[in-house]
């Protein structure tokens, strides 16, 4: 799981990326990572339910450092791996 979250910063990407080193994840297993002012979420198979909760925890993480979530711009893409055909 793959999920890609905009977060706007006035201050630009640098300052965005000093100031977002508290951000972190809120279950175990799950992985952030910080480019510019793009957040990314990665969320293993074993743990798709906490991407909701994860995606909440970063609008709340924006809202007290004065940055919003643009939940328009934001997008989740899934990522599997090659599936083995079953024979009948």
């Amino acid at each position: 799981m793959f999920k890609k979250l905009s977060t706007g910063s006035a201050l630009g990407p640098v300052s965005y990326v000093v100031n977002a080193g508290d951000l972190n994840t809120v279950t175990p297993g799950n992985r952030i990572h910080k480019y510019a002012d793009d957040t990314y979420i990665l969320v293993p198979a074993s743990n798709t339910q906490s991407r909701i909760a994860e995606i909440d925890h970063v609008e709340e993480w924006a809202q007290i450092n004065n940055l919003k979530l643009n939940r328009a711009k934001s997008t989740e893409i899934v990522i599997t791996g090659k599936r083995k055909h079953q024979e009948l």
